[in-house]
């Protein structure tokens, strides 16, 4: 049988960098301290670099998260029975051919639609699902889902995955608004599913973000490559090194580029520029690590009604499912 026809759907503006861009990046160099959107690690070189990071000893998160998929996935898609599944940030969609094969062997499956801030990512994937799935329709949305969820159309039947713990490199407020931006995705038989890294011992943690081969690091500075290329910059990432600790007290990891030494930055197309002290850090993405009260109240912020709750013998992952309160 031949494969799916693959649907291209754009929503960035021409050149594959979201509209946003300059003024995130602005606004973050210009704060105290200086932060980098973590969304933008994920070009395509940064995309193949996190999925070594998968594959590293000491990152244990997508095994986890895999082997609970692997293990509850077809009761999931019997009580679910969803026509449509939405992923958001998909990558390699690895993890999404658990979901799409218990679907179709439960029937309900019609189409599957990836949505990836990188065309080349969104293609990838999309590619991938339909050259494995002969028959399911494919669409792959181009967009960024900090600001695009309201544009894509309503459907019956749908579930909305957010896999990965992605939800964690949100602010507390702007994970609330995302989830509100999900719930508005959901009709009254929808359901959401949200992979979220729990709390643990902060060895483990401190392991899975300095991993000994350097392949994290190698991931955190090639941010600098993807801003260069978008906004005009003359960031060297040799005058960079990256930094990844536990913050305790709000119970999650910071990952950050620290300056070797002090030099100017320039950004061209956005007029800007950034001086950096000797040893000043640059914030380049938060881990938030969660408990079952802290995603409940994350989901209730929002709109949202847990309805169950999955995790693996050890407690370090967890997958929720919700559904709009109300319904």
């Amino acid at each position: 049988m031949a494969s799916s026809q693959v649907v291209i759907q754009h929503l960035l503006e021409e050149g594959g960098a979201p509209s946003t861009m300059g003024d995130e990046i602005s606004a973050g160099l210009r704060g105290d301290p200086k932060t980098l959107p973590s969304k933008y690690f994920y070009d395509a070189r940064g995309s193949l670099l996190f999925e070594r990071i998968t594959e590293l000893a000491e990152y244990y998160p997508t095994r986890t998260e895999q082997a609970l998929l692997d293990r509850h996935a077809g009761e999931l898609m019997r009580r679910i029975s969803p026509r449509e599944l939405v992923e958001l940030g998909s990558g390699s969609a690895k993890k999404t051919t658990t979901l799409i094969r218990a679907a179709l062997a439960h029937g309900s499956l019609r189409e599957y639609v990836t949505l990836e801030v990188s065309e080349e990512i969104a293609r990838r994937s999309a590619r991938r699902i339909a050259d494995e799935f002969p028959g399911l329709a494919v669409r792959a949305v181009v967009a960024d889902f900090e600001h695009h969820l309201g544009r894509l159309p309503g459907a019956e039947g749908r579930l909305v995955a957010f896999l990965g713990s992605t939800i964690g490199n949100f602010e507390h407020d702007d994970a609330v608004a995302f989830l509100c931006g999900v719930a508005g995705l959901l009709g009254p038989d929808g359901r959401f599913l949200l992979g979220t890294d729990r709390v643990k011992d902060p060895e483990v943690l401190h392991a899975a973000y300095n991993d000994s081969e350097g392949v994290t690091a190698e991931f955190n500075l090639n941010v600098l490559n993807v801003v260069n290329l978008h906004l005009e910059g003359d960031f060297d990432p040799r005058n960079f090194e990256h930094v990844a600790f536990w913050n305790a007290e709000r119970e999650r990891i910071e990952m950050h580029l620290r300056a070797r030494r002090a030099h100017t930055v320039r950004l061209k197309t956005i007029d800007l520029e950034v001086t950096f002290a000797a040893g000043e850090l640059m914030r380049t993405e938060i881990s938030q690590k969660y408990t079952p009260g802290s995603v409940t109240e994350l989901l209730t912020a929002a709109g949202l009604r847990l309805e169950d709750w999955l995790t693996d013998a050890r407690d370090w992952f967890a997958l929720s499912v919700a559904a709009r309160a109300g319904t």
